[in-house]
C-alpha cells in the first residue's frame, strides 16, 4: 500500500478508490505521500477498518468527498478529521457498527474541523449517543442522514429539544431520521433547526397525539414524511399549526382510523400543501370539510382505506363529497377502498385531474356523466373491479385524451349493448396505450364468448339489430306509459276525475238541463232513505243546501193540510230528481219498499223521466237491489250512481259528483 501511495506522490490524481484493501487501521502518516496531489475524492469503503489515528487526513487539504462506508470504526475523535477543511461530503454508512456489547463512540466536537461540510451520511450506524456537542462546528451542513441508525439510549427513545441543539448554527435543510425506532417527539424537538425544509420520520414507532408543539420553530419546512408509524398517531386541530409553509405531508400507514374525523379538520392550517398521502390508514369516517382550505393540493393518495360508505347514496345524510375543495387536484389515488358506486358529483370540478386510479374496488354500474368534468385526464386505472359495461355516456369524456388506460381483470359482458362502443374505440384509437389488451381483457358473458378476449367480439354482428332498436324504444315507451297510466287510474283515478269535473263544470256549469226544465220544479231532488239513515241524510244533504241545491226531506218538507201519502206524492212531483240512499236498512224498510219506491218509479215511468240517482252508503249487489227496489245499476247513467267514500279526503269529490248528477237533464236519451 505504501509503495502505491508513494508512486502517486506529486501526480495530478484527483480521485482515488482504495476499496477492499484490508486497511484495518489508518496511521497519521498513511497518506503523507499524497500531500502534493490534487486529491478531491477518496473511497476507503469495505476495508474492515477499526481505527483512524488523529491527523491521518491532515495531508489531504483539498479533499471534498470522503467515503468510509462498510467499516468497523470504534471511535471518532476531535482529531479524526483534522485538516479536512475543504471536505463537503462525508459518507459513514455502516462505518460505525455495534460489536458484541460495546458501541462505537462519537466524541464531542469530532466534526468541528469540517466547517465546510455540506452532507453527512450516518445511515445504518450505531453509536453511543448524541450529545449537545456532537455536531458542533458543522456551520455549513445542509444534509444529515441518520436513517436506520441507533443512537438513543433512553427508554423512551424520543427526540427532545436538546437532541439537535449542536446544529443550531448549521443551515441544515434536510434531516433524515427514518427507521430510528423513535417512539416520541417532545415539544420543541426541532426548534434548533429553523432552516430545515425536509424532515423524514418514516418507519418509526411514534405513538402519540400530535399537539403541534413538536414542530415548533420549523418556519421554513416544506416536507414532513411520517409514513409507516404503525397507525398509532392521533391528530388535533392544532397538529400542524406551526408548519403552515408545508408543501408535502405523508402520513401513510401512520394514523389512527379516527384521527381525521374532527371539526375543524387537522389539515386546515396547511393552505400551501400540494402533496398529501393518507394511504393505508383504514380510514372509514371523514367529514366533507376534511380537505377544506387545501386549495393548492395537487396530489392526494387515499388508497387502502375503507371509504366505500362515504360515497353510498344510502349513507345517512347522503354521500360525503370530500373532494369539493380540491379543484386543482392533478393526481388522485383511490385504489383498494371497497367502492361499489361513485356519486355523480363526487369528481365534479376536477378539470385539472390527469391521473385517477380506482383499481381493486367493487365498481359495476357507473352513473352517466360521473367522469364528465375530467377533461384533462391522461391516466385512468379501473382494473380489477366488477365492470361489465363500458358506455359512452360514462367514458366518452375521460377517454378522449387518455394516454394510458388500465381496465384489465373486469368481467366484461360481450354484447352489443355493453361493449360495442368500447371495442370500436379500441380498434380505432392509436393514441391510448392499453397494456395486456389481448391477454387480460376477457369476456365473462355470454357463454359463447366466455374467457375470450374482448377483441374477439365482432362489431359487425351488431348491425343486424339496428332496425329493431327504434321499435324496441317505441314499444318500451308504450308499455311504460300504459303501466304508469294504469297505476294512476287505479290509485289516483278518483282524484283525476275530481279535478277534471271541477275544470269542466267551472267552464260549462253543473247542469246540462234546459232552463225551462229546471224552472218547472221546486226541489232538485226528493230523498228516499231508511229511518236509520236519517242522521246521515240530515248531515250531508243539509250541508249541500248551502249551495244552489234544494232537497225535499219528507220529515221536514211535508205539505200542511194534506195527508201523509198525498204529501209524498205531491213532493215527488215537485222534485226534478229522486235520490235513493241505498243501504241494507232501505232494502228491509217495508214502508219505503211498498209505497215510496213504488210510487217514485211509477211517476218516473209515467212522466217519461230519467231522474233516478242512487247513492250507496253500503255495498249492495245488483240482485238484492233488483229484488227490493226493482232497480239495477245498468238501468241508470254511470254519473247517477254514486258511492259514499270511506276515506275522508274523498268526500269533496263525492259532493262534486252529486252536484253533477243533480244537474243532468231528465229527458230520456234517444
Amino acid at each position: 500500500m505504501s509503495k502505491l501511495l508513494s508512486e502517486l506522490s506529486a501526480t495530478a490524481i484527483d480521485s482515488l478508490s482504495l476499496q477492499r484493501m484490508k486497511l484495518v487501521a489508518l496511521r497519521n502518516l498513511t497518506f503523507a505521500d499524497l500531500q502534493k496531489t490534487n486529491l478531491t475524492y477518496l473511497d476507503l469503503s469495505d476495508n474492515g477498518m477499526t481505527t483512524i489515528e488523529d491527523g491521518s487526513f491532515q495531508w489531504l487539504p483539498k479533499l471534498q468527498s470522503l467515503i468510509l462506508r462498510d467499516n468497523s470504526l470504534k471511535r471518532l475523535t476531535r482529531g479524526t478529521f483534522q485538516g479536512l477543511k475543504m471536505l463537503k461530503k462525508l459518507q459513514l454508512t455502516k462505518a460505525l457498527v455495534k460489536k458484541h456489547t460495546s458501541l462505537p463512540i462519537i466524541e464531542d466536537y469530532a466534526f468541528q474541523p469540517l466547517n465546510n461540510l455540506k452532507s453527512l451520511i450516518l445511515n445504518r450506524t450505531a453509536f453511543l449517543k448524541i450529545t449537545e456537542q456532537t455536531f458542533t462546528g458543522l456551520t455549513s451542513l445542509m444534509e444529515l442522514d441518520l436513517s436506520w441508525s441507533s443512537y438513543l439510549q433512553t427508554p423512551q427513545r424520543g427526540i427532545t429539544n436538546k437532541t439537535f441543539v449542536s446544529l443550531k448554527d448549521s443551515p441544515l435543510r434536510k434531516l433524515n431520521l427514518e427507521g430510528n425506532a423513535l417512539t416520541e417527539l417532545q415539544p420543541g424537538s426541532f426548534s434548533a433547526l429553523s432552516g430545515l425544509t425536509i424532515l423524514t420520520l418514516n418507519y418509526n414507532f411514534i405513538k402519540q397525539t400530535l399537539t403541534g408543539r413538536e414542530f415548533e420553530g420549523l418556519s421554513q419546512i416544506r416536507e414532513i414524511h411520517l409514513s409507516n408509524n404503525v397507525q398509532s398517531i392521533n391528530l388535533t386541530s392544532s397538529s400542524f399549526v406551526n408548519v403552515s409553509s408545508l408543501r408535502v405531508l405523508t402520513l401513510g400507514k401512520s394514523l389512527k382510523a379516527e384521527a381525521l374525523n374532527q371539526d375543524p379538520s387537522p389539515l386546515r392550517p396547511l393552505s400551501n400543501l400540494t402533496v398529501l398521502d393518507l394511504s393505508n390508514n383504514n380510514i372509514a369516517n371523514i367529514r366533507k370539510n376534511v380537505l377544506e382550505g387545501l386549495t393548492d393540493l395537487r396530489v392526494l393518495k387515499l388508497q387502502h382505506n375503507n371509504l366505500a360508505r362515504l360515497w353510498k347514496m344510502a349513507n345517512l345524510g347522503g354521500p360525503v363529497l370530500f373532494l369539493k375543495d380540491t379543484q386543482k387536484l392533478e393526481t388522485l389515488e383511490l385504489d383498494f377502498n371497497g367502492f361499489d358506486e361513485i356519486p355523480v358529483k363526487a369528481l365534479q370540478g376536477l378539470t385539472s385531474l390527469s391521473l385517477l386510479t380506482l383499481s381493486n374496488n367493487l365498481l359495476n354500474n357507473l352513473k352517466d356523466a360521473v367522469f364528465d368534468d375530467l377533461t384533462s385526464l391522461r391516466f385512468l386505472s379501473l382494473a380489477k373491479n366488477l365492470i361489465t359495461t363500458v358506455r359512452p355516456e360514462v367514458f366518452q369524456t375521460p377517454m378522449s385524451n387518455l394516454s394510458m388506460l388500465l381496465m384489465d381483470k373486469n368481467p366484461f359482458d360481450c354484447t352489443c349493448e355493453a361493449i360495442l362502443w368500447f371495442v370500436t374505440r379500441l380498434n380505432s384509437t392509436n393514441g391510448t396505450s392499453v397494456p395486456g389488451l389481448k391477454e387480460n381483457y376477457k369476456c365473462n358473458t355470454p357463454l359463447a364468448y366466455f374467457n375470450r378476449s374482448i377483441m374477439d367480439f365482432d362489431p359487425l354482428s351488431c348491425k343486424d339489430i339496428t332496425p329493431f332498436q327504434a321499435l324496441h324504444i317505441l314499444s318500451s315507451t308504450v308499455v311504460l306509459i300504459t303501466m304508469v297510466g294504469a297505476f294512476l287510474v287505479r290509485f289516483q283515478g278518483w282524484r283525476i276525475q275530481f279535478y277534471w269535473n271541477v275544470l269542466i263544470n267551472r267552464t260549462l256549469g253543473f247542469s246540462d238541463a234546459t232552463r225551462d226544465e229546471a224552472n218547472g220544479f221546486e226541489y232538485d231532488a226528493y230523498v228516499i232513505h231508511a229511518e236509520e239513515d236519517a242522521s246521515w241524510v240530515t248531515k250531508q244533504m243539509i250541508l249541500l243546501e248551502t249551495t244552489k241545491c234544494k232537497f225535499c226531506l219528507e220529515e221536514r218538507d211535508s205539505i200542511l193540510g194534506m195527508t201523509y201519502l198525498a204529501s209524498i206524492m205531491e213532493n215527488m212531483r215537485k222534485s226534478r230528481k229522486i235520490l235513493f240512499v241505498v243501504t241494507e236498512s232501505l232494502l228491509k224498510d217495508p214502508w219505503c219498499r211498498r209505497f215510496k219506491v213504488h210510487h217514485a218509479l211509477h211517476q218516473v215511468i209515467e212522466a217519461s223521466r230519467d231522474s233516478v240517482i242512487l247513492v250507496f252508503l253500503q255495498d249492495v249487489n245488483d240482485y238484492k237491489l233488483s229484488r227490493s227496489l226493482f232497480l239495477r245499476r245498468g238501468m241508470l247513467r254511470p254519473c247517477c250512481i254514486l258511492e259514499w267514500p270511506v276515506q275522508r279526503e274523498r268526500v269533496p269529490a263525492f259532493h262534486q259528483k252529486l252536484l253533477i248528477a243533480l244537474g243532468m237533464t231528465n229527458r230520456l236519451q234517444d
